[in-house]
């Protein structure tokens, strides 16, 4: 990569900040296979003594990395009278961390609809072919819907684990929230639509199915199924539930997973709509009245329609960007609030990205003397004092404003470090925060902005 001067801060600034043109070789060798060799990256600690005068530019994070740290390499290409030559400089990426959540029981529960629905479609077609049934045919395409709606549930699983590249740094992890929405205008459309079409269309010239009785044991033999279906789902969806420390009520409205929550409803709605068709084929073996049956249809497509709308207005939430829980989300303000570096917080939001994955975002107001105290205690404050008092004695105009902007700079690398740790302890204090961006706020910039415009 060719890109632009750019200039960092080191932490042995003060012996010199630029590489010495004598070692671009050797971190060449050291840096450019990062992949084949990482012994050498891992053993290899920069010291002051390769901060030469030189024409190069600083080496980006001179700490040592671990063998699990990533890094990235880049290079770029002076411009004249600037830098005189190319150079390869090793800045360090923050790995995302890794959060488990219940997508095994998710997966499970995805798995076992897709084959219960594969059998009960295998034994409703055959039904239907043999008796002609309207509400029969209304549950083969049920089973139809059913059974594609978990193929795309399966894909968003699949999808969703990818990890993040340069083109969606925050993960794949909204996969699943497209899949679902994708599944349950399916379910609307063909499972729902075509079952009521088909219905009303046969309402004024319905006529009574043939070998009912057949009919009867393929429902009763795919209650069975998707009765089992149904608990496996049930079961994913109060682990998951358990996970995020949810009422199993309040985790169907708001949980962060939907993929468990689509394969629960709608074996719900293939259970209902079983006992539906067997009720309107149990009123036309009693009543001879074919009327219903293409009834039991109507029926059967209403529910699906009802199910169909509760998945799309909960996906269409989780896909817009909804924020993380008010419990977390207190936790985290609270933490920054009894910080003593932070002195006020502004516009603090949170996303949901992922299930159970989230974004943080705020704009703190730092407490400059905390976080200075906090330096002075890290590094000592002798050196820079002494210091300050030769310089102060000599007189020395310009050896006191270096000595001033060497500190300054210091002070902005600290107060780096704070946003750092407070990130670190963010995620620690909910580990399904996934990134946190922390700004620098100046109120006292907002306040003459405000005044101004008035």
């Amino acid at each position: 990569m060719r890109i632009s001067y750019y200039l960092s801060r080191s932490r042995f600034r003060r012996y010199n900040p630029l590489l010495h043109h004598h070692h671009h070789h050797h971190f060449n060798s050291l840096f450019l296979k990062p992949h084949t060799d990482r012994d050498s990256i891992s053993t290899f600690t920069p010291t002051p003594s390769h901060y030469l005068p030189s024409t190069f530019t600083t080496l980006f994070n001179p700490s040592p990395l671990s063998r699990s740290s990533p890094f990235l390499l880049l290079s770029f290409h002076s411009q004249p009278n600037q830098y005189s030559s190319n150079c390869t400089f090793l800045t360090r990426a923050k790995q995302p961390k890794n959060i488990e959540f219940n997508d095994r029981h998710s997966q499970r529960a995805v798995t076992t609809a897709l084959w219960c629905n594969f059998l009960v479609f295998s034994l409703k077609f055959g039904v239907w072919f043999a008796t002609s049934s309207h509400v029969m045919l209304a549950e083969v395409v049920h089973s139809v819907a059913d059974f594609a709606n978990q193929a795309l549930l399966a894909y968003g699983l699949s999808s969703s684990r990818r990890a993040p590249d340069a083109l969606h740094p925050y993960g794949y992890s909204k996969e699943r929230f497209v899949w679902s929405l994708i599944s349950a205008v399916g379910i609307f459309c063909l499972g729902s639509g075509a079952t009521v079409v088909n219905g009303f269309q046969n309402l004024w010239t319905a006529q009574a199915p043939d070998n009912i009785h057949y009919a009867a044991l393929v429902i009763c033999g795919s209650f069975v199924i998707e009765g089992a279906s149904l608990l496996v789902a049930i079961q994913a969806v109060k682990k998951g539930a358990a996970a995020e420390g949810m009422k199993l009520r309040d985790y169907i409205w708001r949980g962060h997973d939907p993929t468990s929550v689509a394969v629960m409803t709608e074996d719900g709605a293939a259970v209902t709509g079983l006992l539906i068709a067997g009720a309107s084929l149990v009123a036309v073996n009693i009543t001879g009245n074919a009327i219903y049956d293409p009834i039991g249809s109507i029926v059967v497509g209403n529910l699906l329609g009802m199910v169909a709308i509760f998945l799309i207005q909960r996906n269409r939430h989780a896909l817009i960007g909804r924020a993380m829980d008010d419990n977390d989300m207190e936790k985290v303000l609270q933490f920054l609030k009894n910080d003593p570096v932070v002195d006020a917080l502004y516009d603090c939001k949170s996303e949901v990205i992922g299930p159970g994955f989230f974004r943080f975002k705020a704009e703190i107001d730092f407490n400059g003397v905390m976080v200075v105290q906090n330096y002075l205690k890290r590094t000592g404050c002798e050196e820079w004092a002494s210091q300050f008092r030769e310089a102060a004695k000599q007189g020395d105009d310009a050896a006191l404003m270096k000595i001033m902007s060497n500190y300054g700079e210091e002070v902005v690398t600290a107060l780096g470090s704070e946003v750092d740790r407070l990130e670190t302890e963010i995620q620690n204090l909910v580990p399904g925060i996934r990134h946190v961006d922390i700004e620098a706020h100046n109120p006292i910039d907002a306040t003459l902005l405000a005044e101004t415009s008035r």
